[in-house]
């Protein structure tokens, strides 16, 4: 089952940490969750997942960013989530999904017990101005049955910053590095 704003709302400092917490961003059975101003885009337009990949920081300014289309750019939400016994998931808002931006290629899904920022892996269909801390996606929490074993990752866990892609990391511990 998914859970009601009010239900978020009741867990909150509890079962649930949304850090900061706004009221007006509480939904029915969500909560949006805004865009920081920084952007991290990849140096090379070939890449490889056994490899570091190099990135670029950009800063949004207040007057925003042209996203262009066919580009992968990693952002992060404002708000750092924390739950230890919900599966937090996230998704596009329909206002921003309708100018064709999509904020997650593939990775709105969670594990219970993540803690951290989420990045959003922002592409479009068209050139469009983007801002910074823009209410850009919205996380929803569902219940989850049966025993479970909480999320832990040397890649993405507890993360401060936009996060790119880790997954050389898995090439390392399969080599036994």
């Amino acid at each position: 089952m998914i859970l009601s704003g009010k239900n978020i709302k009741s867990k909150l400092g509890n079962e649930i940490s949304i850090e900061p917490f706004c009221e007006s961003q509480l939904n029915p059975n969500s909560y949006n969750l805004r865009l920081n101003n920084e952007l991290l885009v990849y140096k090379n337009k070939n890449l490889d997942m056994k490899k570091i990949n190099e990135v670029e920081k950009i800063i949004i300014p207040e007057n925003g960013i042209i996203i262009e289309p066919g580009k992968l750019y990693l952002g992060r939400t404002y708000e750092y989530t924390k739950t230890d016994c919900y599966v937090p998931m996230l998704e596009g808002r329909s206002s921003i999904g309708r100018l064709g931006l999509f904020i997650h290629v593939t990775a709105g899904f969670g594990d219970v017990g993540f803690n951290g920022f989420w990045t959003l892996e922002i592409m479009s269909i068209q050139p469009i101005r983007i801002y910074p801390f823009v209410e850009i996606c919205q996380i929803f929490y569902h219940s989850i049955d049966g025993e479970y074993t909480k999320y832990k990752s040397n890649k993405y866990q507890d993360n401060k910053d936009i996060q790119p892609s880790l997954l050389y990391k898995d090439f390392e511990e399969e080599a036994g590095l």
